[in-house]
């Protein structure tokens, strides 16, 4: 932990902040849900990197990937913590791309509401965001590294100094935290060896073809899952970005939806995505 405290100065906590609860019939971010008392998840976390802040005597860098939709909402929940707020590099936000109709593949149409025309394309849109932000480039030129990203309703993910000072003394460029799946996961993507080449892929429950479904879920054949933890060289980063023209190729992920989600009888619609641990 001593090494890893001295490796804080080149690390930035990242959290995914881009997710309404439109699951949850929910029109703010999600992160806004109470979980503890009067506290949300973003109190819970802006509280976690003030906490850390204080123990290790340093100004250890967080920062938020929102969306169009969450922008507004989390940045002015969080006037309540002038430490976290004041940065002005707090906040960088998804791009955001149309919603394809399943049977002509243009562009979905929703006068009614023109917002529900449009979605963040999937949280590999990470690499695209902070390139395109200039997030990517202030990070490098402040000496940052090591970054680690987590989702903002993940509570137990939190800065560990052992898993950070494991990856700068291992020289990784990417690592993934993996837990192993039980039936509550089984619906959730997994890890497994693509046949062709032997690489160790992250495949989604969308890119699943239905004959394979039972194949998917079977938690004995596909033991792991990805937490959506993950540890980052953002030179590395760059260097990949530079190299393939400005973005990070990944598998593309069709995932089926209606252009309103609260509506199950508005047009079907495809959204384009990619995972950003694929």
């Amino acid at each position: 932990p001593a090494h890893g405290a001295s490796l804080l100065k080149e690390s930035v906590v990242l959290k995914l902040n881009g997710g309404l609860g439109t699951g949850m019939g929910l029109d703010f971010a999600k992160s806004l849900l109470k979980v503890k008392g009067n506290d949300t998840f973003l109190d819970l976390t802006a509280k976690q990197v003030i906490s850390m802040r204080k123990a290790y005597k340093q100004n250890v860098r967080f920062v938020l990937m929102n969306s169009f939709s969450t922008s507004s909402d989390t940045m002015e929940f969080l006037q309540k913590y002038p430490d976290i707020v004041s940065d002005p590099d707090l906040e960088f936000v998804h791009n955001k791309v149309p919603k394809l109709d399943k049977q002509t593949f243009l562009p979905g149409e929703y006068p009614t509401n023109p917002k529900c025309e449009w979605c963040p394309p999937g949280h590999g849109d990470l690499y695209a965001a902070l390139e395109g932000s200039g997030t990517l480039d202030k990070l490098l030129e402040q000496g940052v590294k090591y970054m680690f990203v987590s989702n903002s309703d993940n509570l137990g993910a939190t800065m560990d100094l052992d898993l950070l000072s494991y990856f700068a003394k291992q020289d990784y460029s990417f690592m993934m935290e993996c837990a192993e799946r039980t039936n509550n996961d089984k619906k959730g993507g997994h890890l497994c060896v693509r046949s062709k080449d032997n690489q160790l892929i992250l495949r989604e429950s969308a890119q699943c073809p239905d004959e394979d479904e039972d194949a998917f879920q079977d938690i004995s054949k596909h033991r792991f899952f990805n937490t959506n933890n993950l540890w980052i060289r953002l030179d590395r980063l760059k260097e990949e970005i530079v190299k393939n023209g400005g973005f990070i190729p990944l598998p593309m992920i069709q995932n089926g939806k209606t252009i309103d989600p609260k509506n199950d009888d508005s047009t079907k619609v495809l959204q384009l995505e990619t995972a950003m641990g694929a």
